[in-house]
């Protein structure tokens, strides 16, 4: 298949946020980023210490007026696909249609080794994800279906409520590796370029997949695989080193010192935005040229600090 460059999109901002305190607390966190002109909230989907994402989502959806919501990203072994088809099309509902569906196969083996959950190899959880994706969006279209695959069966269902969203609400799959991101090229509407996961730990070999000459691998293959679909997909990155402060070199270097590798590395990588706003935005801006970046997502702690970079490239 034919290789086809991205178009450059306007850019759209997000936070992931994990927990709050309390209600209040939840919900300035979620009135703030719309106010500093953040498109979305996003939160993790694991078992540790955070909100559940389908209530909590729905309570910062009902605190805010514009600002979309969704999971980076729902695992699919956490819940039957017919339970979550449900559930997403209810918060869709709810929120008059401000739900993205970011979904995976799952990762964190730590999850699985608490809970009990089998944590098959990637293989199988990628093929069960496939068949709960295939699922989730043919639930949407309110029509009876049936479906037999290796994982699952469903047999003259009829899912309710429908998503305000036709015909669903946006897909994100966010990938690491060759398999899911070339799955992603051919699914989703929003992908998510990540660091390689298989280990199901955040180790040394993490970083290794987060450098300049990474990313352009993994978006080639996805350009590939894409085709002439790639004019319809939206980038998106989680920038998880981000450190806004005057001096782009303190950041850089202390960021660097701290994972043993190379400030240039950190420098050049997408995932890190280091520096004062200015300069952040200007990174933005090439890395958007480049390599077609647009849906930017920074921690539930960069709400406040980020709000000046938003604000340098509000309609760019």
């Amino acid at each position: 298949m034919t290789s086809v460059k991205p178009i450059i999109r306007p850019f759209r901002f997000g936070i992931q946020a994990s927990k709050a305190g309390s209600r209040k607390e939840w919900v300035e966190i979620a009135k703030t980023a719309e106010d500093n002109g953040f498109s979305t909230l996003t939160m993790p989907d694991h078992f540790t210490d955070q909100l559940a994402p389908v209530p909590a989502l729905m309570s910062a959806a009902d605190a805010t007026s514009i600002l979309r919501i969704g999971a980076l990203v729902w695992d699919n072994d956490y819940k039957h696909p017919v339970v979550l088809a449900k559930e997403l099309a209810t918060m869709d509902l709810l929120s008059d249609g401000r739900l993205e569906i970011g979904i995976g196969a799952g990762w964190m083996a730590t999850d699985y080794e608490q809970s009990g959950m089998v944590y098959d190899k990637p293989g199988v959880r990628i093929d069960r994800f496939l068949e709960g994706l295939e699922i989730i969006k043919r639930a949407m279209s309110g029509e009876k279906f049936s479906f037999t695959g290796q994982h699952y069966k469903i047999t003259d269902y009829i899912s309710a409520p429908l998503p305000v969203q036709k015909p669903c609400p946006p897909v994100l799959i966010g990938g690491g590796g060759p398999r899911v991101l070339k799955l992603a090229a051919q699914l989703a509407d929003i992908i998510g370029i990540n660091p390689s996961m298989k280990d199901g730990v955040v180790n040394a070999a993490t970083i290794t997949h987060m450098t300049a000459d990474a990313v352009s691998e993994k978006i080639k293959i996805v350009e590939t695989a894409a085709g002439t679909r790639m004019q319809n997909i939206e980038l998106n990155i989680r920038t998880f080193l981000v450190n806004i402060r005057d001096s782009a070199d303190e950041a850089i270097n202390g960021t660097a010192n701290m994972f043993k590798v190379a400030p240039e590395m950190i420098a050049n990588s997408p995932f890190a935005l280091m520096g004062p706003p200015a300069k952040i935005a200007e990174d933005l801006l090439a890395r958007r040229e480049r390599w077609g970046l647009s849906y930017i997502i920074v921690g539930g702690e960069d709400v406040n600090s980020f709000a000046p970079v938003i604000k340098i490239l509000a309609g760019k």
